[in-house]
């Protein structure tokens, strides 16, 4: 059984305008270098909804093969795979095999030849590993409901009814799980077993030493034998009841360690879902993790015309981590797939989210893209219509286009499908290709601190600095409906960038429309 003392010792860590595409960007932007994992470019795909080959209505791996040279246009650094691995669940989020593809997506040699072509064109490729849970289908799991003599019985939790109430509050309900009855009863006497999210998804027994074998095992065989590049680790937080974070810590710590014996530059990717002072403890197992914070408040920020909002709070989470370790990785978003697109959140106000990429690319971290906002894609809760198929071509011609869900938000009414964009200098998907075409062309956006400039401006202007080997870019963003203006203190300047109605003369004086955004050296 789950033991509860703790089985890991770990010191306390401290640490623990207008639309149109530009054509202000510099030419003489230093030549575009990988700076990846750091700081480049990841592009999130649901393979199910993403394109499909064999005609089954259901997107496959041999789709985006064929779709690779769509990820280099956005030019992005890698690709994150959401679960691919056999599932029941349409997300697949409960696994029942870890060392396979879901046949539904194709065949572990279709993976391979993905990940060679990907890797010829210099991009990685990170998958969803689905640790903290197996699905109740697992042969692991349908073995451990046999009884309690039955060796896989302890790789799962459990507790009797009359001890049950001792464990119930070792987890807690939070945002990412609204499952509340977390205790499973599998009909078979009087023992319970616990699963966080849901009774198909029993949480494995981590204290368990042949639990945590058969992860590594699984790590390795994917890194070694497949040759994927790194993990996203899903439920990072979730590990141990929340009554034991050190054993979480300490968990990563190991985990990572296993995963560079394996491979020595493996990524590693987390999902933790709190504050950054509950956070900031996994970064010596987690390098690399979700700043959550980034999204929501960038929203916040919109919805408040505030725009120093999200510039401020970025820095002190920055600074925070920066003084734990130099080898965090700041993995900033403006949408995934468990929040509901940013056109949506945004009220359809195109205006906002082409300016919240801009203001994604050129802020500090390494940002991640979901699919389909390229084009505009709409969706909000249920998490299936956050999920809808991509929209390559229009539905006459589109034989990529997933079938296995009807849309409701992302139609052909809605969203201007991809080969209908590419012809159009001034569509959303040209203004992303630019937007991070500059991004990673420019080292100062690409690597440079965040500074928060000491002049005070409206309150609708998000401003700051960007520092990198003696360079400074100025980055001004109006994030309201109402044109400012303001003036700059003597020097030469020079534009980098500039999207929307913003212009500014050559004695400094900065003039910018509603949406509108600057960046100037």
């Amino acid at each position: 059984m789950r033991k509860l003392y703790s089985l890991f010792i770990l010191p306390l860590l401290i640490w623990t305008a207008g639309c149109a595409p530009s054509p202000d960007v510099v030419s003489e932007n230093v030549g575009k270098k990988d700076h990846w994992p750091h700081a480049g470019i990841t592009y999130e795909i649901f393979v199910q909804s993403f394109y499909d080959t064999d005609g089954d209505g259901i997107g496959d791996i041999n789709g985006v093969t064929k779709n690779l040279d769509h990820v280099k246009d956005l030019n992005a650094n890698a690709i994150w795979f959401m679960p691919i691995m056999p599932s029941p669940s349409y997300h697949k989020y409960d696994v029942t095999d870890y060392k396979d593809i879901h046949p539904d997506y194709g065949t572990l040699e279709d993976f391979k030849k993905l990940i060679e072509e990907a890797h010829e064109k210099d991009i990685r490729i990170v998958i969803d590993m689905i640790i903290n849970h197996t699905s109740s289908e697992h042969p692991w799991f349908l073995e451990a409901k046999k009884g309690p003599e039955n060796p896989y019985r302890d790789y799962y939790v459990w507790a009797g009814k009359d001890t049950i109430a001792d464990h119930i509050n070792k987890k807690k309900t939070t945002l990412d799980s609204d499952n509340i009855r977390q205790w499973h009863d599998p009909g078979q006497g009087d023992e319970f077993y616990y699963g966080f999210f849901t009774g198909n998804m029993p949480d494995l027994n981590f204290d368990n030493p042949e639990v945590r074998k058969e992860i590594y095992e699984i790590g390795r065989f994917w890194l070694e034998e497949m040759g994927v590049d790194g993990f996203r680790l899903d439920a990072a937080k979730h590990i141990y009841p929340d009554d034991r974070p050190e054993d979480n810590h300490a968990f990563w710590v190991e985990f990572r360690e296993e995963m560079e014996k394996i491979k020595s530059d493996v990524y590693l990717v987390g999902e933790v879902y709190d504050m950054k002072e509950v956070v900031a403890p996994y970064l010596p197992g987690l390098p690399a993790l979700f700043n959550f914070d980034f999204h929501y408040t960038l929203l916040e920020s919109f919805e408040k015309e505030e725009g120093m909002l999200l510039a401020e709070r970025q820095k002190e989470i920055l600074d925070f981590y920066n003084e734990i370790t130099d080898d965090f990785i700041d993995a900033t978003f403006s949408s995934n797939h468990d929040q509901p697109r940013l056109l949506s959140s945004l009220k359809g106000n195109e205006e906002k989210a082409r300016q919240a990429i801009a203001i994604l690319m050129t802020m500090p971290g390494a940002p991640y893209l979901y699919y389909g906002e390229e084009i505009g894609m709409l969706g909000e809760k249920p998490d299936e219509l956050i999920r809808e198929p991509f929209l390559w071509d229009a539905k006459e011609n589109d034989s990529g286009r997933a079938t296995w869900i009807e849309p409701k938000f992302s139609t052909d009414e809605t969203v201007t499908p991809l080969a209908i964009q590419k012809e159009d200098p001034s569509s959303k998907f040209n203004f992303y290709k630019e937007v991070t075409s500059l991004r990673a062309n420019d080292e100062v956006l690409t690597l440079g601190s965040l500074e928060l400039m000491e002049d005070e401006f409206d309150s609708a202007v998000m401003a700051y600095e960007r520092h990198y080997d003696r360079q400074i870019y100025k980055v001004f963003h109006n994030i309201g409906e109402s044109d400012v203006e303001f003036e700059l203190n003597s020097g030469d300047f020079e534009i980098v960038y500039r999207h929307g109605d913003s212009k500014m003369d050559d004695n400094g004086k900065v003039k910018m429309g509603a949406y509108s955004s600057l960046v100037i050296k």
